[in-house]
């Protein structure tokens, strides 16, 4: 490759070494010990929200900010710099990236959002896209994409349409078939779509999108950029940028895979396109290109960016690897779903192959969850008088159309459920029956307290 910056370092043609999945395997109570700083007796069965990381990460952590503190200048001039290449070297490897310069690491999936749209917004402000020329967004995209598109897009003369996705959801083709319509929607009035953006996994509700075929129909329909939004990605599917096709691709570091808050990985392929991205916060490094603007954008802490072969180490203490614990993942919490579907009588929101390491649960109809003050109050309940952290979601009923029902009315309210490698089956057991005493005991959702 040409004109490589030294400071994405080595040549992108060589590839780092990935340390070795250990022969012998961590074992549940060493599992205890490294998520023992989580607060006792709480059923955490919400790692989609926040992440967790492992205590030999957090310690791995420290030791970078020690590093940083007994002599910033030595830090910031000779170890800032290899450090974060050496995570990108990693990630570049890990979601088979051609280049380790198409990497970049920013705070989290909302940052490279900013990126993405900043440049969109550009475009329009400077002429090159045309008034009312479009962006394309699934309807349950994350709110903080919605608000950047606001911020970016609209302000400059862009407008948005959204897909709207069925939930719960029976089939991919469900999806792809809403989707195709909306792209024929988006180019009516000789409107151009100037971007697609695609979750690979939606948080609520949460479903996994047949993402590679999105962004091939994308493709066919002439649509210039793809960004997907994989906050969830990493660590909990199979993630390879080539693949899936797209532009622009983010997924957090700290949700799936491990880090300490906050840190994502931004892949930029290669292209002309990629050359006019830039960190929102602008420093010293500006115009060197992203990966480089983004390693220094002022003095903060960086060691999230820095623990990523920690990281490594501690995944590949179980069997398989990151491979085998999406898999542990995806079955226990496929198996905590049918177990809870089964005691309330309802329903799951999707079917286990379009589930990753979330599961979408539905919820009892006589909790009466009505809106989304009932949702909020309920999880509030549940977290102040069980200790029982998990999100709800409230289904909002389409006019003309009829929900899914249980024995005793329509089914509005959804649980969503994650596994992570700390959680046991005593997590998802005191959830079961916190809900089921909630009904035996007549209550409904405007009927709960909130401490």
């Amino acid at each position: 490759m040409e004109h490589e910056d030294p400071r994405n370092g080595e040549s992108s043609h060589r590839s780092s070494k990935k340390p070795k999945i250990s022969s012998k395997f961590i074992l549940e109570s060493e599992i205890r010990d490294e998520f023992s700083h989580h607060q006792p007796r709480v059923a955490r069965i919400n790692n989609g929200s926040f992440g967790s990381c492992p205590g030999s990460v957090l310690a791995a952590q420290r030791q970078w900010q020690l590093r940083f503190l007994r002599q910033p200048d030595t830090f910031y001039f000779n170890t800032l710099r290899n450090g974060i290449i050496a995570s990108r070297k990693i990630l570049k490897d890990f979601i088979n990236a051609d280049h380790v310069d198409e990497v970049s690491l920013v705070d989290n999936a909302t940052t490279a959002a900013a990126i993405v749209l900043q440049q969109i917004g550009r475009s329009f402000a400077e002429g090159k896209f045309q008034k009312n020329d479009t962006v394309l967004m699934l309807h349950c995209a994350f709110q903080a994409v919605k608000k950047s598109i606001q911020a970016y897009v609209s302000r400059a003369g862009g407008s948005v349409i959204e897909v709207r996705l069925p939930f719960p959801v029976n089939s991919e083709e469900e999806i792809i078939s809403e989707f195709k319509k909306s792209i024929e929607k988006g180019k009516s009035n000789l409107r151009k779509i100037r971007l697609a953006i695609i979750d690979h996994i939606t948080s609520m509700p949460s479903v996994v999108i047949p993402v590679k075929e999105l962004v091939r129909i994308c493709r066919a329909e002439g649509i210039e950029q793809v960004f997907v939004d994989a906050a969830h990605a990493i660590g909990s599917v199979k993630v390879d940028v080539k693949e899936v096709g797209a532009d622009f691709y983010v997924s957090n570091l700290h949700k799936w895979f491990f880090c300490p808050p906050s840190v994502a990985f931004l892949y930029c392929k290669k292209s002309n396109i990629s050359s006019d991205v830039h960190h929102p916060v602008v420093s010293h490094e500006y115009g060197n290109g992203l990966p480089i603007e983004s390693s220094w954008i002022g003095t903060r802490d960086y060691s999230s960016q820095l623990v990523v072969p920690a990281v490594l180490e501690f995944v590949n203490l179980f069997e398989g690897g990151i491979d085998g614990i999406m898999k542990r993942n995806h079955d226990e919490v496929v198996k905590m779903g049918n177990m809870l579907a089964e005691s309330w009588g309802t329903n799951l929101g999707s079917p286990p192959e379009m589930c990753a390491a979330m599961i979408m649960v539905g919820l009892p109809s006589r909790l009466s969850l009505n809106n989304e003050d009932d949702a909020a109050r309920l999880r509030s309940h549940l977290r102040d008088c069980y200790e029982v952290e998990v999100p709800i979601f409230y289904q909002v009923s389409k006019d003309g159309e009829e929900g899914v029902r249980d024995k005793d009315g329509f089914i509005t309210g959804y649980v969503r459920i994650s596994h992570q490698v700390y959680n046991t089956l005593e997590d998802y057991e005191k959830l079961r029956d916190a809900i089921n005493r909630l009904v035996e005991d007549g209550k409904t959702c405007k009927m709960l307290c909130i401490e």
